[in-house]
């Protein structure tokens, strides 16, 4: 993987196919290659290691003209960073494919094909999928055929696109497991692992279903399903904004994000808060009836909305009084679980194409569930479309790989979520406006941590020497820590944990010495005193304290302790307002690393294998 752009015009395609890749940066790769079919017939590949800037730069120096092309931006999942694996591949003089996902088989397939003669220049899984399709060519009419017959033989997820130098008027697509959408032109057709790719050429998208395979022209669109018959995919018009060149005034696309948390929480709750109630008509006209009959709650996700789904936990527990379980995704799916009576299964994603939490849900589907529900950011992906009811984040596109405002919009979805079905099992008509007036005031509430931004980047200096650091909270802040260890990890690539403040003397604090920074987030709440507690076996063990405190909790900055104060909001909303300042304190610190925070290595933005 990572993103995937395609185009058969009746204009040359080179410019689009890279606009189409810089647009799809955001998705963190280590390579990007393109292959266009000229007036002659012949194929002309470039590949490059780097920056999508990298391949433009070599393509201004090759001609490049033609009306039919592919091209990708890889993230390494089988073989090195490398021009030898970077996409396409190609079989012969005739075959190149772009691929998405991971062929699980394809050391199986390797073997056969070697012995049919076949040469591997690469050290991929996508290189399989080239040569099968070449071999399934001479017996099949045409290359429509050769990939039907080619994606049956594959185990794993794939989303290809496949062009062949004998016929330079058509693009074979198929989808299993990872996400393509196909753009309508007039007079032309496009084809990417993300819509935000064509923006610029087309607002009109065609999605995928699993197991389709298409076969895409200048005039036409043939899709055929899992069955191999012809299927209607109704044309959507996209309204989504975004242009992801666009940073204003900001260093980095995330400290953007961070900045505009404020007007995405307050698109997440436009229309959904009345005077003193709640309004869900959004979520569609079964969703209040459903609500009333949730008796528990099984909740999956990976990553950020993991954590996200672990504050809804304590919600759904303590707000509704109903169960609720959370689960990693890529653990749920792999073992055996009970079904509990009337559950509700939510599961939550960004970009609603996380490979493990779709597969998770897919999975659910067959075993009992009274209903899905999704929370996502993105309409028209799979998990929307998998789900019987999807509560949207409205957060906008999120382009920098940590996530920031995709989790708090999430989090604000989910209180709303769980106030939604609180209210059907003996919430007060005053502990719901409670809520709704808390919710109402949440963007006010961002804008005053927000404000906080230079004291944490000053703060961020006594950082830039550091190797190791222990996050700490308690109750719902518990997961936010969780979070904030996991975004200064992720951006500045200093170890972080973790830790229920309470766990501390159960052996974490074997690691405490005065090179150990530990970050605490204290809203004031009944645990307060209690974690007040723990911060002073740190500073017995000589640890320096780096505390995010609510400006009433009577915690003053001394000897091994700062103090940084925090804007007064309701409790339950406590959670969405700490982690503000941890993002910023990530930011900041990354910036004295110098590492590449929207970019950081390894990583990429949506994850679409296992």
């Amino acid at each position: 993987m990572c993103g995937i752009v395609g185009a058969v015009a009746q204009r040359d395609v080179a410019a689009i196919l890279l606009e189409g890749l810089r647009r799809l940066e955001y998705r963190g790769y280590d390579s990007a290659g393109i292959a266009i079919i000229d007036s002659n017939s012949s194929m002309n590949r470039l590949r490059r290691t780097g920056k999508v800037s990298e391949l433009s730069e070599a393509i201004k120096d090759s001609s490049t003209p033609g009306r039919i092309g592919i091209a990708h931006t890889r993230w390494a999942t089988h073989g090195e960073p490398s021009e030898r694996n970077a996409h396409p591949h190609v079989s012969g003089e005739n075959i190149a494919v772009v691929h998405n996902g991971i062929i699980e088989n394809h050391e199986i397939l390797r073997r056969f094909l070697r012995q049919q003669g076949y040469p591997f220049d690469s050290d991929t899984d996508t290189e399989v999928i080239a040569h099968l399709i070449n071999h399934e060519c001479k017996n099949s009419q045409t290359l429509l055929e050769a990939v039907q017959k080619a994606v049956r033989q594959l185990d794993g997820a794939y989303g290809m696109v496949v062009m062949d130098r004998n016929d330079s008027t058509r693009l074979v697509v198929a989808r299993s497991g990872s996400p393509l959408v196909i753009g309508v032109g007039i007079g032309e057709h496009f084809i990417a692992s993300d819509q935000l790719a064509l923006f610029p050429v087309t607002r009109r998208f065609m999605f995928l279903e699993e197991g389709d395979v298409a076969e895409v022209t200048i005039d036409t669109v043939n899709v055929l399903d899992s069955n191999g018959q012809t299927a209607e995919r109704h044309i959507r018009e996209s309204n989504l904004e975004h242009d992801a060149g666009e940073k204003g005034p900001y260093r980095h696309y995330m400290l953007k994000e961070i900045h505009e948390q404020s007007e995405a929480i307050a698109n997440t709750l436009e229309g959904r808060l009345g005077e003193s109630k709640l309004n869900l008509a959004s979520l569609g006209n079964t969703a209040e009836t459903l609500l009333k009959q949730v008796k528990s709650v099984q909740i999956v996700a990976c990553g950020t909305s993991f954590h996200a789904g672990m504050v809804a936990r304590y919600w759904f527990e303590e707000l509704a009084g109903i169960p609720c379980r959370i689960e990693i995704a890529s653990e749920f799916r792999y073992r055996k679980f009970f079904v509990p009576e009337s559950c509700l299964f939510v599961t939550i994603s960004q970009s609603g194409e996380t490979a493990d939490t779709l597969a998770a849900l897919k999975q659910a589907k067959e075993q009992g569930y009274m209903a899905t529900l999704s929370v996502c950011n993105v309409p028209g992906s799979s998990m929307v479309r998998e789900s019987d009811i999807s509560f949207m984040t409205r957060a906008g596109a999120e382009i920098g790989v940590a996530s920031t405002k995709a989790f708090t919009t999430q989090l604000t979805a989910l209180l709303m979520l769980v106030t939604g079905v609180a209210r059907h099992k003996g919430m007060s008509d005053a502990e719901e406006a409670g809520i709704v007036k808390a919710l109402r005031e949440l963007p006010h509430g961002i804008n005053s941590a927000l404000s906080l931004s230079s004291d944490i980047e000053a703060l961020a200096q006594e950082f830039a020497d550091k190797h190791h650091s222990l996050f700490l909270g308690r109750g719902t802040q518990y997961p936010i820590a969780m979070e904030g260890a996991l975004k200064l990890k992720e951006i500045s690539y200093i170890h972080a944990e973790a830790y229920a403040a309470g766990e501390l003397k159960h052996g974490p604090l074997a690691l405490i010495d005065n090179d150990m920074p530990v970050i605490v987030v204290a809203p004031n709440n009944d645990l307060l005193e209690k974690l007040k507690s723990n911060m002073e076996e740190v500073r017995a063990r000589g640890g320096i304290l780096y505390v995010f405190a609510n400006r009433h909790a009577r915690l003053v900055a001394g000897d091994g302790i700062k103090v940084l104060p925090v804007e007064d909001v309701p409790e339950v909303v406590a959670p969405i307002l700490y982690t503000i300042p941890l993002q910023l304190l990530s930011y900041y610190v990354a910036i004295i690393k110098g590492t590449d925070v929207d970019q950081p290595r390894n990583l990429a933005k949506s994850v679409t294998v296992e």
